[in-house]
């Protein structure tokens, strides 16, 4: 897979998505076959399954064991089991192979099927009975693909260690940051992080409410009829978002007349070398990869003082 190819210039609100399925053992000799999506740029390559299967003294009974990939030695998740569905055994199963939050990882699969280029805004948010591993439904011709939040699988099975509080001089005033973040679990997770280090956090679920509501503030900022009103400190944004992605976002902020001088922090687990120049291209004034939550907070206050 030829990531030249196929990543998208930054700030158009589209993404590519690798489709992919998982075969359902309905019973009786009768299956389906499921639709899920992950982000392209989080996709190594795609690899043949070697033949695992569980392991009785696994940690989890979704973990399937290593296999050496070149220098790599890489842990297998079987999705079906992460996703409680029984999953029919067949022939050409594939391992995804994934680069994303400094992690390598490999997720089995029944089955690669395409490639798509969607727009942000045709992903329509899950019901509440789907679950939390799935982020968003986008249509793709006559059925629908479930994007699969790999991010949150490998939290849960890895949880991010406490931090020891740092020692913080305390402001002259409390610093406002509007955090856009579609997953509930990762909101939470920075709202107490930042909440703990002295900012205010305001909450918004993606970047189309995000920038809403940044524009009002800007529009009271400037009417005589909203006295106090102001724009928060500084930004921080997811980039993989529902309705307008963390890129559009922070090219829509910059080029805005009125947001413009706002910092914005891009903070997410597509955050590494291969892909730091997308944030560069829109402007943005930080990176940080997901989940180093102790530097976020620090780069936080460093750009607003800077400012």
């Amino acid at each position: 897979m030829d990531h030249a190819d196929i990543l998208l210039e930054s700030g158009t609100n589209e993404l590519e998505i690798v489709e992919f399925h998982v075969l359902e053992d309905l019973g009786h000799g009768e299956t389906r076959a499921l639709a899920f999506g992950v982000n392209v740029a989080k996709v190594l390559e795609i690899i043949e399954n070697p033949g695992l299967s569980p392991l009785s003294s696994a940690p989890h009974p979704c973990f399937l064991g290593t296999i050496p990939l070149r220098e790599l030695v890489l842990p297998v998740l079987d999705l079906a089991v992460w996703l409680d569905i029984t999953r029919a055994r067949t022939p050409g199963e594939v391992v995804l192979v994934t680069r994303f939050n400094s992690r390598t990882t490999g997720f089995l699969a029944s089955g690669v099927t395409h490639i798509h280029r969607v727009a942000w805004s045709s992903v329509e948010a899950p019901h509440r009975l789907l679950g939390g591993c799935v982020t968003g439904l986008v249509r793709i011709e006559d059925h629908f693909v479930q994007l699969i939040d790999l991010e949150r699988i490998l939290f849960e099975l890895d949880p991010v260690p406490d931090e020891e509080p740092k020692q913080r001089e305390k402001p002259a005033r409390t610093y406002s940051v509007l955090l856009a973040e579609d997953s509930a679990v990762m909101r939470q997770m920075v709202f107490e992080r930042l909440t703990e280090a002295g900012f205010r956090v305001i909450l918004t679920g993606n970047g189309d409410e995000a920038l809403t509501l940044l524009r009002a503030m800007a529009a009271g900022a400037k009417s005589e009829d909203q006295p106090g009103a102001e724009l928060p400190d500084v930004v921080v944004t997811d980039v993989e978002m529902p309705q307008l992605d963390g890129y559009t976002l922070t090219r829509r902020i910059k080029e805005d007349p009125d947001l413009g001088a706002l910092p914005v922090i891009l903070f997410s687990s597509l955050v590494n070398e291969d892909l730091r120049h997308k944030g560069r291209a829109v402007g943005a004034d930080a990176q940080i990869s997901k989940p180093e939550f102790g530097r976020l907070a620090d780069v936080v206050r460093a750009l607003i003082e800077k400012r």
